[in-house]
């Protein structure tokens, strides 16, 4: 499994919870690449919903994380 940004960011907006399944359907549903798909389907499922896509990816950056640093 290999999350990049861009794949990750897909599932932004996705109906958080969500299940494994619900995932997969959202992905496809919404024309998410088929490596989100091949991703979502390589997951682990022990049926209980991820919360968030940090769940999914946890080097997912957060809205707090600074990523853009000012040149002086």
């Amino acid at each position: 499994m290999y999350w990049t940004l861009d794949l990750a960011a897909t599932l932004e907006d996705a109906p958080w919870p969500a299940t494994k399944d619900e995932l997969i359907d959202y992905a496809d549903r919404t024309g998410a690449p088929a490596g989100v798909i091949q991703n979502l389907e390589d997951m682990e499922d022990d049926g209980a919903p991820y919360e968030s896509i940090e769940e999914v990816w946890p080097d997912y950056p957060t809205h707090n994380e600074d990523f853009y640093f000012e040149d002086d």
